[in-house]
């Protein structure tokens, strides 16, 4: 009995060796033929499965998120079951870094699909990321919920703030890939201005201190 193919698994292997070749070699300058030697399968199953270039990178890309926010799901993780507003927030800035290869790959890939969309209509026409603003409206929700837990600055506009923060991770994160930078140097210039927008830390302390407070105001109320 002949074996049943699961064609998912398959394109998923296609779509890893896209990644590993253009991790290489840079967005531009792969083919099909290259990928399909990457994947040690032939050019017309890449082409059974990929019609055009433009939908095999469509579809690399895609691959490459979903690992990238499985990336940040391990990294929240690690940070506990209750991390609060400022150590997510960070968390996410921090995955998105070039630090390792796997994330450097992310950044590199990232960074050239979006420039060659800008000239490529076929590109253009099938953007990867079903929600572009997705990172936007989580950082800003995060910056919100930490303002009213009083750990963030109040005058502070939480959506500019996010703006901010993932444009600012986006460039630091060009300085390391270039050498212009260390990612050490990248993580505390995140870092200061997390620290700008969180006031208080986030400990146990400042939660025992605020309700040893309120405790007290209650207590003298009531002599």
């Amino acid at each position: 009995m002949p074996k049943r193919v699961d064609h998912e698994e398959r394109r998923a292997q296609i779509a890893e060796a896209l990644i590993q070749v253009a991790g290489r070699r840079g967005l531009h300058a792969v083919g099909m033929r290259d990928v399909a030697a990457e994947a040690g399968v032939s050019l017309r199953l890449v082409q059974y499965y990929f019609e055009t270039k433009e939908k095999l990178l469509f579809y690399g890309l895609r691959h490459l998120t979903d690992r990238f926010t499985a990336r940040v799901g391990v990294r929240l993780a690690a940070a506990g079951p209750d991390p609060g507003p400022r150590s997510t927030v960070e968390e996410m800035l921090l995955a998105s870094l070039p630090t390792d290869q796997e994330s450097r790959t992310f950044h590199l890939l990232y960074s050239s699909y979006a420039i060659l969309s800008v000239t490529d209509e076929a590109l253009a026409a099938q953007p990867f990321i079903d929600n572009p603003d997705a990172a936007e409206h989580a950082l800003t929700g995060l910056l919100e919920q930490a303002q009213a837990s009083g750990v963030a600055d109040p005058g502070a506009d939480a959506r500019t703030e996010a703006m901010g923060l993932l444009a600012m991770a986006a460039t630091l994160g060009t300085s390391i890939l270039v050498g212009q930078r260390s990612s050490q140097s990248a993580i505390e210039v995140l870092r200061y201005h997390l620290d700008r927008i969180f006031t208080i830390a986030e400990t146990s302390e400042t939660s025992e201190t605020s309700e040893t407070s309120e405790t007290s105001e209650r207590g003298a109320g009531s002599i």
